[in-house]
């Protein structure tokens, strides 16, 4: 499947904007962190890598679903792809909490085994979209490729081409409009489940999953649970549908240039609400559960999609290799990699210890280790995938019998 260049390059720009987080973070000590505004920033960027993550999780479940469909493969085979998908996500998740366990003993507890991160919610959100999209399908989906072969006319392939193609256009619409209702019911629902109507009588484990409370008696906004992250990626599968309409593709910068208005709008939107003295729910707290602030950061998330766009089309993105694209490619390890290198017992400087310059220096010495393992990864695949594929003799040979 051909790559996108601007998902890449936004899934690069969420790894880099996760590493100086993760870095000031860690190593700063706390002198370096009062004399200095560095951590301010560094925590103000540290707010777009997770929502990133989610939100693009969302538009390649969309590219990926709308190719099966476009290939006239059944809603259940899709359904079954992408939920084992979700799975295979959701139990790296619980793997990478067992290694930062084993990595961390003693000093780790054991409930960090059940703590709700960005990977549970990451499967747990694929599979719930990958279940929205199957019931959005279409029930009777005309397989083309083989129905094709079994018709002789040019009319009847036309026909039939014109019947499969009108029904994966409609199948598109109901999942562009379900995921907007999903997404915004998941955000309206988050402050009653943080605060009103929490579900206390659930064990902290599962109800946790729900509103991220851990063991701590209170949800906690550092932690990622359903509500209200699914949310970004029922955001981000519509607008991947969207996007890969036919109507968007051929007018595709136009239809960017939308998203990047409706992300203006919708910031506008925000702070206008948050300033009226209308206030639908008993407890207000606009910069962690209020629809409001999801509200403003799917504008944020639109506008950068916009934006990164346009440098990947026009702008010196794919102008020679792209180090931001690289990471990009291989997302997911060096997430998982880098954690243990900044916060785990191989940490590369000593924890809240250092300077502004030597955390700095460390941050470098993070994106270059980073980028040298994305591209040995890279490098190892393409190495597997041209082992897998038979020689150009062997080719010869099957097509000469």
């Amino acid at each position: 499947m051909k790559r996108l260049a601007y998902i890449d390059w936004m899934r690069g720009l969420a790894c880099v904007l996760m590493f100086q987080t993760h870095c000031y973070d860690s190593w700063l000590s706390p002198q370096a962190r009062k004399s200095s505004s560095l951590i301010v920033w560094s925590q103000l960027g540290g707010t777009l890598p997770a929502p990133l993550f989610v939100f693009l999780a969302g538009v390649s479940f969309a590219l990926v679903t709308e190719r099966l469909r476009e290939k006239g493969i059944e809603r259940n085979a899709i359904a079954k792809q992408t939920l084992l998908r979700g799975a295979e996500v959701f139990g790296m998740g619980l793997l990478f909490r067992v290694q930062e366990l084993a990595l961390g003993y003693p000093l780790s507890p054991w409930t960090d085994l059940l703590r709700v991160d960005v990977l549970n919610i990451l499967g747990l959100s694929m599979m719930l979209m990958g279940v929205l999209c199957w019931l959005t399908a279409s029930r009777s989906h005309v397989n083309s490729t083989a129905s094709r072969s079994h018709v002789n006319s040019t009319a009847s392939r036309s026909h039939m081409n014109l019947a499969a193609d009108g029904t994966v256009a409609a199948a598109r619409i109901r999942t562009l409009v379900a995921a907007i209702f999903v997404a915004a019911i998941v955000a309206m629902a988050t402050p009653p489940l943080w605060t009103t109507h929490r579900p206390k009588f659930l064990p902290w484990p599962i109800e946790s999953y729900i509103n991220g409370v851990h063991i701590f008696g209170q949800p906690q906004p550092w932690l990622f649970p359903l509500f209200p992250w699914s949310a970004f990626a029922f955001a981000g599968l519509a607008a991947g549908f969207f996007l890969f309409s036919e109507s968007a593709k051929r007018r595709e910068g136009l239809m960017f240039a939308a998203l990047g208005a409706a992300g203006i709008i919708a910031v506008a939107l925000s702070v206008f609400f948050d300033s009226t003295r209308v206030r639908l729910y008993a407890v207000y707290d606009y910069w962690h559960s209020n629809p409001d602030f999801f509200l403003l950061r799917c504008g944020v998330l639109l506008l950068i999609l916009f934006l990164v766009y346009a440098w990947c089309r026009w702008g010196f993105a794919q102008k020679g290799f792209s180090p931001i694209i690289q990471l990009g490619n291989t997302s997911l390890l060096v997430y998982w990699v880098h954690i243990e290198f900044v916060y785990g017992r191989f940490s590369i400087l000593p924890k809240k210890q250092c300077s502004a310059l030597q955390a700095t220096a460390g941050l470098l010495t993070i994106f270059l280790a980073m980028l040298g393992l994305s591209l040995l990864r890279t490098r190892l695949k393409k190495r597997k995938v041209r082992a897998s594929q038979p020689s150009p003799a062997v080719i010869a040979a099957t097509e000469g019998s």
